[in-house]
């Protein structure tokens, strides 16, 4: 099994690009059966989200794999494949499995420890077995990043970590101008973490929300989620004019707040609170030089957060997922070898059976319970000298170099590479199949 990953999220790329790569069910549908019907892909499925679009796929070749599952991204964003390609990562193999299980417990999240990727990450495990795409390789692979999902939460308060960014950001803001309550507050942007800002000021009753965003149907549907008031990105600078905090949480490349356009919206001075907790920041750093204003990033956060409880509770996450990953990759590798040691035990079996019916032939008197005490002596023959090897390839398999070992053992003992390859993996159970997990 290798596994390839390709995509595009808020770490990679302007909120603008996520914008055009975005997909509908249908969309999402075509793209697995796209990716599916690629030359060296044997299985896939695509996790789509607001904030990303990752295509997995099982392949046999990764040079070749690379460019056609990019060029399928590329496409969907009606971009020239120069601007594209920068914002595209690419994860391969162990690689792989890593930034799955990361995703899935909410490490690689815009609000870190957000449980709705666990669900987003089932749904596509479940897209891909709907359409047939999933096989054993990919299903084994999401069937346990759900599991790292439901450990990390299970066992840590991870929820709560974006939260409690949100929280003191909001406690930064009143130690400047006081409660939220009754205050005018300003969210930009419409992802995971602007709308724990809202829920969080609203909770705080705050005098009146807005709620701005690129794409004014995202920013109506989270300002109705908790009767806030919906503005479009054209119209932050009469917002800036009115409003006592405000939080930004785009993930734009560029700043969408500028000094000019502040202090345009401020002349008198009046005390604004700035709540940058965008990566890379939507606010220019330099209105925190303007009268009455106060700026607070991600990076001065960042570090309050990390010492608290929450903080904790992350590092106490990436420690389940290194476990979890070095697991999954012990485990892999030493089923990539049982083919070759259950080929290797075959062939023994058919040579003590060969060589008993030649013995058969030559001593056609001999009585039963003999032949069967020579054949219990040669099958144990046969055992002793298989379990080192057989023992000790399984355990090489953990270090560098595994499939060298399992292609070593079968060169040495001249296995018929049919016999190898005719070894399968266990077919998805049923439950499985109908995407319980």
């Amino acid at each position: 099994m290798s596994v390839l990953v390709v995509g595009i999220s808020h770490n990679s790329a302007p909120v603008s690009l996520l914008e055009q790569v975005a997909l509908d069910r249908d969309g999402v549908a075509k793209l697995v059966h796209d990716v599916a019907s690629c030359d060296h892909v044997t299985e896939a499925t695509v996790i789509s989200t607001c904030n990303r679009l990752e295509v997995y796929a099982d392949v046999d070749r990764f040079h070749g794999s690379v460019e056609e599952l990019s060029t399928l991204l590329v496409d969907r964003a009606g971009e020239a494949t120069e601007t594209m390609l920068p914002h595209l990562y690419v994860h391969y193999d162990d690689g792989a499995v890593s930034h799955l299980f990361q995703v899935a417990a909410g490490l690689d999240s815009m609000a870190v420890g957000e449980g709705q990727i666990l669900g987003q990450t089932r749904e596509a495990l479940r897209l891909g077995q709907e359409l047939g795409t999933v096989g054993t390789s990919l299903n084994v692979l999401f069937q346990q990043a759900l599991r790292v999902g439901k450990r990390s939460r299970a066992e840590t308060d991870i929820d709560q970590a974006a939260p409690s960014l949100v929280t003191a950001a909001l406690a930064r803001a009143r130690d400047e101008i006081g409660e939220v309550a009754g205050r005018r507050v300003l969210v930009l942007g419409a992802g995971a973490m602007a709308g724990l800002s809202v829920a969080t000021v609203s909770r705080l009753e705050a005098g009146e929300v807005v709620v701005l965003n690129r794409t004014p149907e995202r920013a109506r549907r989270l300002a109705r989620e908790y009767d806030a008031r919906p503005a479009s990105l054209p119209e932050l600078g009469a917002e800036l004019a009115h409003a006592d905090v405000v939080v930004t949480c785009t993930g734009a490349t560029g700043v969408l707040v500028t000094r000019d356009m502040v202090a345009a919206a401020r002349p008198d001075g009046r005390p604004l609170v700035l709540l940058d907790l965008a990566l890379p920041h939507d606010v220019d750093p330099a209105v925190a030089d303007l009268p009455g204003v106060t700026l607070v990033n991600l990076a001065e956060l960042a570090s309050e957060v990390q010492d608290s409880d929450a903080g904790l509770e992350v590092a106490a996450v990436r420690s389940i997922v290194t476990q979890e990953v070095a697991a999954f990759l012990t485990a892999r590798r030493q089923a990539s070898v049982t083919p070759t040691v259950v080929a290797l035990r075959s062939m023994a079996t058919s040579v003590v059976d060969a060589e008993m019916t030649r013995l058969g032939n030559r001593l056609p008197d001999l009585d039963e319970a003999a032949r069967a005490e020579i054949l219990h002596t040669v099958r144990r023959v046969a055992d002793k000298l298989l379990h080192e090897p057989t023992v000790r390839v399984r355990e090489l398999a953990n270090e560098a170099g595994a499939v060298s070992y399992a292609a070593a053992l079968a060169e040495l003992f001249a296995l018929d590479p049919e016999a190898v390859s005719a070894v399968t993996r266990p077919a998805v159970p049923d439950d499985a199949r109908r995407g319980s997990a």
